[in-house]
């Protein structure tokens, strides 16, 4: 017992380095999450004093407690029974796979991330890039939503900047939850986007199990009284007009829905821009009838420091508005009947599409295409007054008192992107971006007899 061990310095060291890490999780790094987690809860309170709609204690489980708990759900059990049948596999194996889908799935949300880094980049980035301009009753109709509510954006998806805008104007009401796709599993920006609240989603998935798991994880956060946000649409518009509404998530929604139990209401939400940053990309796509996205990194790039450089030399030029409104909230209660899917997303859709902000870029494009030659600058803005005059129904945003000085800044930021130009006779529409017009007449198309 008592004689000399010789070691090598390596495995000596290795040792040593072992029984330090056990230590550090046995003792002293469980006060150390304690300590933590302590000035945590106390700052979401604080916090939550200040919010319309305090963040829910579901939204602040541990990962680790809400994975198991999905992952030991009755229903999803069932679905590993029915997965191991199916597959001819033990049930463990079944088990294993939906908790690799419940990991994939639960966000990990950190209120410092979100409140802390998130709702300043939006903000800095949102007024940055574009004059954003909010419906008159967003303000009331979110102070006036019940407290203990659940409350569920349902969107029209025009740009990744959407994530952005609504998480910005609704940072005062409480933190939301998105779904994202496969686009943001990637490392870090994963981890961020999970701190944040998000929570993936396979669209191409159509795995029983993986379907269960995610439903369940939906309904759960549904029940928690999560404030989510939903883009029914299920991916950006290629050609500027709303597109067809897919079930999927609010399909999930409405599963095992108890009338009696927590309400829940859908606040249907309107965005639109002068410019949106992906739209060359996505005419592209729609033109060719898919929906590969073939932006480049160094594009990307190159667009950024070209905006730096025109900003240094003081000619740049924001992208226009950028506008939400937010449409009259609508209970879950308020149907006399519990709706369908599809008859709930045409609903909200068509909620949306009344709301949908009138920006004059699109009116401008709508009076170029329909010119039948060219306009000088007093007769582009007659030519705007006439679309206004035409919409049917009350536009969401109105016309300012400086009209003239709109429509030539709405015309400089067309020519900046050689959408128009510019010759003896006065201003016409550039034949090869003649779809980049129509793209942006097409979000308010709808408010025009045909």
């Amino acid at each position: 017992m008592m004689q000399t061990v010789e070691l090598p310095i390596w495995l000596f060291v290795l040792i040593l380095l072992f029984a330090a890490v056990t230590a550090l999780s046995h003792f002293l790094l469980p006060s150390v999450r304690w300590f933590f987690r302590r000035r945590l809860e106390r700052a979401v309170k604080k916090l939550n004093e200040r919010l319309e709609r305090p963040i829910e204690p579901f939204k602040l489980a541990r990962r680790y407690d809400m994975i198991q708990r999905l992952s030991y759900d009755p229903e999803v059990t069932r679905a590993i029974v029915d997965y191991a049948s199916e597959h001819d596999v033990p049930e463990n194996v079944g088990f294993q796979k939906a908790q690799s889908y419940a990991r994939e799935i639960v966000p990990s949300f950190s209120a410092f991330a979100y409140f802390g880094f998130g709702i300043r980049v939006a903000r800095w980035l949102a007024n940055a890039l574009y004059n954003v301009r909010t419906g008159p009753k967003n303000d009331a109709r979110l102070a006036d939503l019940p407290k203990d509510a659940t409350v569920i954006f349902i969107m029209n998806h025009r740009s990744n900047m959407d994530y952005l805008l609504v998480t910005y104007l609704a940072a005062r009401a409480s933190a939301l939850s998105y779904a994202v796709g496969e686009w943001a599993r990637v490392w870090p920006l994963s981890k961020l986007i999970k701190s944040l609240g998000a929570y993936f989603i396979r669209r191409k998935s159509r795995g029983a199990l993986y379907r269960k798991v995610l439903a369940r994880y939906v309904q759960m956060a549904r029940d928690g009284g999560v404030t989510q946000a939903v883009f029914p649409e299920g991916g950006l518009s290629l050609n500027g007009k709303l597109m067809p509404p897919k079930m999927g998530l609010l399909s999930y929604i409405l599963e095992e829905y108890d009338p009696e139990a927590r309400e829940v209401i859908f606040v249907p939400v309107a965005i639109n821009y002068d410019r949106v940053l992906e739209d060359r990309v996505l005419i592209a796509a729609d033109q060719r009838g898919d929906r590969r996205f073939g932006g480049k990194v160094s594009v990307v790039f190159k667009f950024i420091a070209r905006k730096i450089w025109l900003r240094l030399r003081g000619k740049f030029l924001r992208f226009g508005t950028a506008a939400v409104v937010f449409g009259e909230p609508v209970s879950l209660r308020t149907y006399e009947e519990p709706p369908s899917a599809q008859e709930l997303a045409q609903d909200l859709m068509a909620r949306i599409q009344d709301v949908m902000p009138v920006l004059f870029v699109p009116l401008l494009s709508r009076a170029v295409l329909q010119a039948e030659s060219a306009l000088d600058d007093a007769a582009l803005a007659q030519a705007v007054n006439k679309q206004i005059a035409a919409c049917q129904g009350e536009l969401p945003l109105t016309a300012p008192e400086d009209f003239a000085a709109t429509v030539r800044l709405a015309r400089e930021h067309m020519e900046q992107r050689k959408l128009i130009t510019h010759t003896d006779a006065g201003w016409e529409k550039t034949p090869d971006q003649i779809p980049v017009l129509q793209y942006y007449s097409n979000s308010i198309a709808h408010f025009f007899a045909q």
